[in-house]
């Protein structure tokens, strides 16, 4: 990824990791999400374990491992906070070359109901086993906006869309100016053609026995070579049709 958007991501996960949660059920279900007693990957995840333990800690006792996470079983509040530890502890989010892909370790044996249960809540994913991990994946833009939305991103999220709608118009411009780019090769090309056409049937005679107007158009060709046929059309009040007839008329009786 580029600098700007590896900060990007830095500064999403940071800000999901300054997540304080009132409700102590979503505090164990963090805690169970980020698997206490695992290799931290960082000090801000070490200090959310912490944050997270701190009511235990604060009273004085060791604090409990949390119990294995049932997520039929639990809030969707829970669930949420559940799913920010485990993409903290575990997951990761690419943002190269203009494409979003967020992902998340679990056990293996987790993996399909996991999916199955994300896209009852509207966040399907895809899923696979790579390396002894069950890989929860998304791809979709949309869906993965969805998905740190839910987790309680919000700054950082609305930066990542705004980037996502200009990197949009950005492509969508370069098709259109493409796009009229190569029409305007083509254009001219044409008119490179007829204007060789017509002065070959100029030269021969053979453009004076035309109907008039063949002649008018041949005329008018000359006078603007860089007119679109549909601007041809406008300056001599006829139909396209009739325009391009006679150019592919005069073109053609040029090669005979």
């Amino acid at each position: 990824m580029a600098g700007s958007e590896r900060d990007l991501v830095l500064a999403l996960r940071a800000e999901l990791a300054a997540i304080d949660p009132s409700r102590e059920c979503d505090r164990e279900a963090e805690r169970a999400g980020i698997e206490p007693g695992t290799h931290w990957r960082d000090a801000t995840l070490a200090r959310l374990a912490v944050r997270l333990a701190r009511r235990d800690t604060d009273a004085g006792r060791e604090p409990a491992t949390p119990a294995p996470f049932d997520w039929a079983a639990r809030a969707d509040h829970c669930r949420m906070a559940w799913l920010r530890g485990r993409f903290l502890a575990r997951g990761s989010l690419s943002l190269a070359n203009g494409r979003t892909h967020l992902e998340i370790l679990v056990p293996p044996e987790d993996a399909p109901a996991l999916a199955a249960h994300l896209a009852a809540a509207d966040m399907r994913p895809s899923w696979r086993v790579r390396r002894g991990y069950g890989v929860i994946t998304w791809k979709s833009a949309e869906t993965v906006g969805l998905v740190l939305r839910r987790m309680g991103a919000g700054a950082s999220l609305l930066e990542l869309e705004a980037r996502q709608v200009a990197r949009s118009l950005r492509g969508e411009l370069n098709r259109v100016l493409n796009a009229e780019s190569a029409n305007l090769a083509r254009t001219v090309a044409a008119s490179f053609r007829q204007l060789e056409a017509i002065s070959a049937l100029e030269g021969d005679g053979r453009l004076s026995n035309e109907p008039l107007r063949v002649r008018e158009i041949a005329a008018a060709r000359r006078e603007t070579p860089e007119a679109t046929i549909g601007e041809l059309a406008e300056k001599l009040q006829v139909h396209r049709s009739a325009v391009q007839r006679a150019l592919e008329r005069i073109e053609r009786l040029a090669r005979a």
